[in-house]
């Protein structure tokens, strides 16, 4: 683990956008199985990939179409917390950074580190812009 001092700024460039913070597995148990359309985001305090990452989450998040609830658990500083929003994400390998979206609880998306880090911060969230068109979006009323 880092000392805190360094990860505060990191933790702040979420938190400062309305962000919850997630420290413990109840917390990430009280958000997750929530009903409703929720993103967690794995903040990580990798130079490069998290670097890019919190920039597009800013960006997309002046989307009009957005998850109903946000937060943020922070890997390798927030252990317990990282492990159980890892462990909702069903079917998808341990990535940091990483951003999940659920429906209901369960994982409809997942954006990897691997889709991050090389792509500028434009590119990443244009991509979280059309999955927030995609899952978050109200149903057409008929």
């Amino acid at each position: 683990m880092y000392p805190e001092v360094l990860v505060i700024p990191m933790r702040e460039e979420l938190t400062r956008l309305g962000i919850e913070e997630l420290r413990s597995a109840a917390d990430v148990d009280r958000f997750v199985h929530e009903p409703g359309t929720t993103m967690v985001i794995v903040n990580s305090i990798c130079g490069c990939a998290a670097g890019r990452m919190r920039p597009a989450v800013r960006l997309a998040l002046q989307n009009a179409t957005r998850p109903g609830k946000i937060a943020t658990v922070f890997a390798g500083q927030d252990m317990e917390a990282t492990a159980r929003a890892r462990s909702c994400f069903t079917g998808y390998p341990p990535s940091s950074p990483s951003i999940a979206i659920l429906r209901d609880g369960k994982p409809v998306y997942m954006m990897h580190r691997h889709q991050i880090e090389t792509r500028e911060a434009s590119a990443i969230a244009a991509d979280l812009k059309a999955a927030f068109e995609q899952y978050c979006a109200a149903p057409a009323v008929s």
